[in-house]
């Protein structure tokens, strides 16, 4: 406003009765400026100097006329000074101004540009209350371990963090860097009783994402235990410690100082434990001593004394929470390889302390059992003549033999099959592998689940691989990103063209995919096939390659994140292996994006027959049913041309349900956890 009004300042003009002066002109006498002579007919002279400071004297006119026209006149120039000299005031404060905003505006987009790049660099990192909030927890569990303070103290010092976790993790900021007996004196001191509101949960485990990764399991660990803790639930995770963790993801690794000793094969043996923090979430490490070979080989599975190795684990991890004073709400346990906790538990364990505690185990194979001889079963202290029973872990086909995973279903309190599309009916009656006599007789303790996927890393409106980001509110970041996709690789940039993404997957059948791939391409379309780091090599999508050279279909070899990113935010439709995905979950990140999912193997999921049983489905699973789950691409084709305002409102109503770990997956864990607790 400064600015414009210098601009538009009006210059002083004579008086209308007073006759127009001549120009003023000035010369320099003596290196100074001389004064402004009127006309040369005027005996009137003026000196003055014009300084260039703010308080420059204004010039003095020597008025050697007494007309009183004159008089006038002087008296308007000197005041049309002053009013310049005002106004270059202001002009001056104006520019001194702009440029003190502009250096803070400078200073704000600089603070903002630092505050997103500590944000993109916390992705994926430990939440630092929950992380100093575990090392407090984990700090007593070593206290339990060293005698320092026994278990009844401990438990109640667990209850006292769980309880004040926010303000405690201020409190007790350092905590590494204090003694036990410091860090023992402030927790007596601090210590007060209340209600607790969350449940104390303990997996035990045999992967968790990304220490170690394998199949379903480790996503499934890591992304239920943070959306349980950010709903006020305290979370941890037992595991072996196998030679191949990634042990740089784990904040504040250390070891127990103290001994731990679990009992196998007859006898007490020794473990070195190490504890630390991944993602706000407390992690156990468990070393065998005199069986160190268990768990220092190449592979997580697949050895002839799997049974041998996770029963050691297992029994130790429950003589380590015994040890350790610990009073979980629930012991969760995951597929046969932990499943003989239930059994360990109730015959052994439960009159230890952990009387308050219950068993829930989760089922992510069901076509994966473990049949072993019954004898094995004393390796850790059971005893094979009460379990080789029908009822118990004998099993239902090979009757001199007993079923681990069996035994997990019968002994746990609750069993939650992980099944994104499938019925509980189905599930009992057709993929239960044997199993269906003894689901059907523990049904009423079954529920299904399904999987979630991580919503903080898979976010189109926060995506930082994006060349712009989108929701349903702007979905014109959509557009730029389908035609960077298609310049990055080459393809005609129309709009128009319909962009189909494959994410392809170890078990594709790629005989399929082709032929849909061929029919498809007789239309405007636009094929970009991508193979997976899951993948052991991208060579076997080689015999596809061949037989689909077409201009408009693109192979991408490289598996990074951000060609990942951009190929679900720039597609139009993702063709999928399944809308059961958990290990890739490109379902859930399909539809998260703005891009209809379209299964390859869609009859295999059989959703139009869903009215065949009377048991619960997901909500996912009807969302999808009634959405693209019996759509071919020939039908999404069509309804995209012929109806393109439904299709749109579809892919908008997709894009805003919420499927991720914090929705109904940890829903539904919840509920199974109230449920047993009631119980």
């Amino acid at each position: 406003m400064k600015a414009a009004l210098i601009s538009t300042a009006i210059p002083w003009q004579p008086p209308p009765h007073h006759k127009p002066l001549k120009p003023l002109c000035c010369s320099k006498v003596n290196g100074a400026s001389s004064s402004p002579s009127p006309s040369p007919s005027s005996s009137s002279q003026i000196n003055f100097r014009l300084q260039g400071s703010e308080n420059a004297e204004l010039p003095q006119p020597r008025i050697q006329s007494g007309e009183a026209k004159e008089t006038d006149v002087w008296r308007l120039f000197r005041e049309a000074q002053k009013n310049i000299l005002h106004l270059n005031q202001h002009r001056l404060k104006a520019v001194e101004d702009l440029n003190k905003t502009n250096s803070e505006k400078q200073l704000l987009i600089d603070k903002i540009e630092q505050l997103e790049r500590e944000k993109q660099a916390s992705v994926g990192k430990p939440q630092d209350r929950l992380s100093s909030c575990w090392e407090v927890l984990l700090r007593i569990d070593s206290m339990v371990l060293t005698r320092m303070i026994a278990a009844g103290e401990a438990s109640d010092l667990r209850r006292l963090v769980t309880d004040h976790k926010m303000s405690l993790a201020e409190v007790f900021d350092g905590t590494l860097q204090k003694t036990d007996a410091e860090l023992l004196a402030e927790l007596r001191h601090f210590f007060a009783r209340s209600r607790r509101n969350g449940f104390h949960i303990v997996h035990i485990c045999t992967e968790m994402a990304p220490l170690v990764s394998v199949g379903s399991l480790a996503s499934y660990v890591t992304g239920l235990s943070r959306a349980l803790q950010r709903k006020g639930h305290l979370v941890e995770v037992i595991l072996p410690k196998y030679s191949s963790l990634d042990l740089d993801e784990i904040q504040g690794l250390q070891e127990i100082e103290a001994e731990s000793f679990s009992y196998f094969n007859g006898q007490l043996h020794g473990n070195r434990i190490w504890t630390g923090v991944v993602y706000g979430i407390g992690v156990t490490l468990i070393q065998p001593l005199e069986y160190s070979e268990f768990f220092n080989r190449e592979k997580v599975y697949g050895y002839s004394d799997d049974f041998e190795r996770f029963t050691y684990f297992s029994r130790a991890s429950l003589d380590y929470i015994v040890k350790c004073g610990k009073q979980p709400d629930v012991i969760h346990i995951h597929n046969w390889e932990t499943a003989i906790i239930g059994p360990l538990f109730w015959d052994i364990f439960a009159n230890q302390g952990l009387e308050g505690t219950r068993i829930l185990l989760t089922c992510h194979d069901l076509n994966s059992q473990c049949l072993e001889h019954p004898d094995k079963l004393a390796l850790c202290g059971l005893d094979p003549s009460s379990l080789h029973r029908p009822d118990r872990l004998q099993d239902n086909t090979k009757s001199h033999l007993v079923n681990i995973l069996k035994g997990g279903v019968v002994y746990s309190n609750n069993v939650v099959i992980m099944s994104s599309v499938l019925s509980k009916g189905r599930v009992i009656h057709t993929l239960s592998h044997g199993l269906d006599p003894t689901l059907n007789i523990h049904k009423n303790k079954l529920v299904v689940s399904p999987c979630g996927f991580d919503n903080s890393a898979w976010d189109p409106s926060k995506d930082s691989f994006l060349p712009r980001n989108f929701n349903v509110e702007d979905m014109e970041g959509k557009a730029v990103c389908k035609a960077a996709l298609q310049q990055h690789l080459g393809l005609s940039e129309h709009a128009s063209t319909i962009l189909i993404g494959c994410i392809v997957s170890e078990d594709v059948d790629l005989e399929k995919m082709r032929a849909v791939i061929m029919k498809a391409c007789k239309s405007d379309v636009q094929f970009i096939i991508m193979g997976t780091s899951k993948l052991s090599s991208i060579h076997n999508l080689g015999s596809l390659q061949e037989t689909l050279k077409d201009e408009q279909v693109k192979f991408v070899n490289e598996c990074d994140a951000a060609i990942t990113h951009l190929v679900f935010a720039g597609s139009d439709i993702i063709l999928c292996q399944s809308f059961h995905d958990p290990v890739l979950q490109v379902p859930l990140k399909a539809l998260k994006y703005g891009a209809a999912p379209i299964a390859l193997n869609s009859s295999h999921d059989n959703f139009r027959n869903f009215a065949e049983h009377d048991y619960e489905t997901t909500n996912f699973s009807r969302f999808i049913s009634s959405t693209f789950g019996n759509m071919s691409i020939s039908e999404v084709l069509d309804e995209m041309k012929n109806h393109p305002s439904k299709w749109k409102r579809k892919i908008l109503d997709a894009m805003e349900m919420d499927f991720s770990w914090d929705a109904e997956c940890c829903d539904v864990h919840c509920s199974a956890y109230t449920a047993i607790k009631k119980s």
